[in-house]
């Protein structure tokens, strides 16, 4: 060594005139450095934990740092990388059961249990996914399914149709609980779908019972002869296991073999819609004792259904509404006899018939003098008609209907001046005429100030059928 600057240091070796001068490395504050080979491992960090090699930082004063962290905590400890699987490594350090590294004061060795924010990934290692846990949707201000109380999920469960609702109940033991609620089984739509017999039979029992107010069933009428059919027994049944029954609908069925003492008892409407009735059905002279609590029977496109039938009503003392629609074999002469002796009913509804409207409407104004809604298709009305029930004493609510046609023999002025004849009518409405538009709407409200006028196309049916 033969001298030194503030540059480096020069050194000789021997007799040689080569001087060697070594330059110091510039600093690096709170960093170890070597100076020979590089060893053979370099430790690396894993994700999510820092990690520092060297003297630790000096420590602020106590007024400036304020509380004490976990890591300030283990400050005085060297801090090492742990090792990798497979690897040697100067620190130890260990691995708990649930997947934290864990602090080795023997060693030094220390790992947060937290990951750091922004933590490298380490090529070919799969970042784990978030477990979701319950109570996280709360907290992001969402209602999970299992939050809903019962009486929201029994509302949900009733728009859904049967065979869904059967479903639910495996999903868990509370919407099995849910399913079995008498609520939900009070109003049974089965036209979604053709129920087979012994389908319906596990319903019955399994299900309805005591339960159902309301039932809507579908035959099989248009699926050929060898299609299975409601039985007397399944009817039977049903008024046994069903007490409370007391509307009943029937789609598209063959009831020509099906007696009508076996229908249930209890019932207080019933609706045919496209059904083959028997012969025997609805004759005159029939047991009173057969369903003596119906009050309201809807006939819509039963073709069987004549004079005779329509006469034979008058067992039914308790009968107060009846609809029919689409009963071409009706003559106006048999309704004119028939509604004789049906002077009790307070609702009458002719659609679609082969019978003159103004025919029709002197009818009812002969022998329905406590009638209070009428409703019927304007097939040849004229003012003579419609004049046939100013002072109807108990009139509420009339309701004309055009289809297909428009008033051709009467006019706004003659409709205004019989309708204010009516004493007690509320309720005007016109379906499916052309008289559009607000002057139409103006000119009758001005002329009928005590009623309600309605001009609007014909409405669909309601989805809400037990209504």
């Amino acid at each position: 060594m033969t001298g030194t600057d503030h540059q480096g240091t020069d050194a000789q070796c021997g007799s040689c005139p080569l001087v060697v001068r070594v330059l110091p490395a510039p600093p690096r504050p709170n960093h170890a450095f070597r100076i020979g080979p590089r060893p053979a491992h370099r430790p690396r960090p894993r994700p999510g934990h820092a990690f520092r090699i060297g003297p630790p930082p000096r420590p602020r004063p106590l007024a400036s740092r304020g509380p004490a962290t976990p890591s300030q905590l283990v400050s005085g400890l060297k801090l090492k990388a742990p090792r990798r699987r497979g690897r040697s490594s100067a620190g130890t350090h260990a691995r708990s059961p649930e997947g934290r590294l864990t602090l080795s004061t023997a060693t030094g060795a220390v790992a947060t249990s937290q990951p750091a924010p922004h933590s490298p990934r380490l090529r070919g290692r799969p970042r784990a996914r978030p477990v979701a846990r319950r109570g996280n949707a709360s907290r992001r201000g969402m209602a999970a399914l299992s939050d809903l109380p019962d009486s929201v999920l029994l509302e949900i469960f009733s728009y859904l149709p049967v065979r869904d609702r059967v479903r639910l109940s495996r999903v868990c033991h509370r919407w099995r609980r849910l399913v079995d609620d008498r609520w939900l089984w009070r109003h049974v739509d089965l036209t979604v779908y053709r129920m087979r017999p012994k389908v319906m039979w596990h319903l019955l029992r399994r299900y309805m019972a005591s339960r159902l107010h309301s039932l809507r069933l579908c035959g099989y009428l248009s699926a050929g002869s060898q299609a299975p059919q409601l039985s007397p027994a399944l009817m039977r049944a049903l008024g046994q296991k069903c007490p409370n029954l007391q509307r009943l609908c029937l789609h598209s069925a063959d009831l020509s073999m099906l007696p009508i003492t076996s229908l249930p008892c209890t019932l207080r409407t019933l609706e045919l819609h496209s059904c083959e009735i028997s012969m025997a059905w609805l004759l005159k002279g029939q047991d009173h004792t057969v369903m003596p609590l119906l009050e309201c029977l809807v006939l819509d496109r039963v073709p069987a259904f004549r004079d005779e039938h329509l006469q034979g009503l008058t067992c039914f003392g308790a009968l107060r509404s009846l609809v029919l629609g689409g009963t071409y074999r009706v003559t106006e002469a048999g309704m004119d006899a028939s509604l004789q002796e049906l002077s009790y009913l307070q609702r009458l509804e002719v659609l679609g018939c082969v019978l003159s409207a103004d025919n029709t409407l002197l009818a009812i104004s002969r022998h329905l003098r406590d009638v209070r809604k009428i409703r019927l298709t304007i097939m040849g009305l004229s003012a003579i008609g419609l004049s046939a029930l100013e002072g109807m004493p108990a009139l509420e609510s009339l309701c004309l209907q055009a289809p297909h046609g428009t008033l051709e023999k009467l006019s706004l002025a003659e409709i205004i001046s019989s309708c204010s004849c009516m004493p007690k009518l509320r309720v005007l409405e016109l379906q499916g005429l052309e008289w559009e538009g607000p002057e139409v709407e103006r000119i009758l409200c001005e002329g009928l100030p005590h009623c309600l006028v309605i001009n609007r196309a014909c409405p669909k049916e309601s989805t809400d059928w037990w209504l």
